[in-house]
């Protein structure tokens, strides 16, 4: 009688199958470890030079746009000097003739419109995930109304802010002292300063930095010198205001000589005839009337 013997892998097989399986799984390891320490370093690098420098470019396009023609002095410019959780969170409101961002929708003509000149303002709060980063927002108040500095929608720009510092020059040159807030209802500086000066804080972190058990965090600081025109700071000292001219109505002539012997409206070449002989003369030399006063 034929025996058949059992069939199966031996001890070295089984350990040769293991070593190239764990192999395998340290390379696919090692693969994907790489891939997402590069997708975060891409990330890092797209905070550093697009993020901060976006929103600093935003901030300064509406800046450029910054309206003053024909408004009080005071509702030119508020710089607001706050704290939130210890992190610089300044807020920073004006009036810009830039574009809508937001498009608004009226009701009764059913159409979204945009507006010419708006009221712009950017904002922090803290934000509601993680209580050591800041929110920062931009508003905008569609038209300009009596409150300018006030209401309006947000638009949501970044979510990791260490720190947004804004401070004002109220004189140029190296020696200048720094003012924290401008325009608020307890300073004494209104209109336009000479300059200003904003530092943005971003934190720049892997995407995953919370899964990790090493965090390595690094901050990054930007800053923007805007300058506000000379032409537009002085204009705000003599600026003109616009007025609807008046024009006095016509006063009759009580002198005919006045009027070359016409008894009519002064201002007029008027011929009276009669049909006997020439009545009032011909009206030479009677210069027209000025239409805004100061009759010639």
């Amino acid at each position: 009688m034929k025996r058949h013997g059992r069939s199966g892998f031996t001890l070295i097989e089984v350990l040769v199958t293991l070593l190239i399986m764990g192999g395998i799984m340290v390379t696919i390891t090692q693969i994907l470890t790489a891939t997402r320490n590069s997708r975060d370093r891409i990330h890092n690098m797209q905070e550093a030079h697009l993020a901060g420098p976006a929103i600093l470019d935003r901030i300064e396009r509406d800046l450029r746009a910054l309206y003053s023609y024909n408004r009080d002095p005071s509702a030119f410019l508020r710089i607001t000097d706050r704290v939130i959780a210890g992190l610089d969170a300044d807020s920073i409101d004006f009036v810009a003739t830039t574009n809508s961002l937001v498009i608004e929708e009226q009701h009764r003509e059913r159409r979204f419109v945009k507006a010419d000149a708006n009221e712009v303002g950017y904002r922090l709060r803290m934000n509601p995930q993680y209580d050591d980063f800041l929110e920062i927002w931009r508003r905008e108040d569609f038209g300009i109304d009596e409150e300018p500095f006030d209401d309006g929608n947000y638009s949501f720009l970044h979510d990791r802010i260490k720190g947004f510092n804004i401070e004002v020059y109220e004189e140029d040159g190296p020696e200048a002292e720094p003012l924290e807030s401008w325009g608020t209802d307890n300073d004494e500086q209104i209109g336009l300063p000479t300059r200003i000066e904003i530092v943005l804080t971003l934190e720049l972190a892997p995407r995953l930095i919370r899964e990790t058990l090493i965090q390595t965090r690094r901050e990054v600081s930007f800053r923007r010198v805007f300058r506000f025109p000379e032409t537009l700071r002085l204009a705000q000292e003599i600026q003109p205001v616009p007025r609807i001219p008046h024009v006095p109505p016509p006063i009759p002539e009580t002198d005919p000589a006045a009027t070359g012997g016409n008894t009519g409206t002064p201002g007029f070449d008027v011929n009276v005839s009669s049909g006997g002989g020439g009545g009032g003369g011909g009206g030479g030399g009677n210069p027209p009337v000025n239409p805004f006063g100061g009759g010639g």
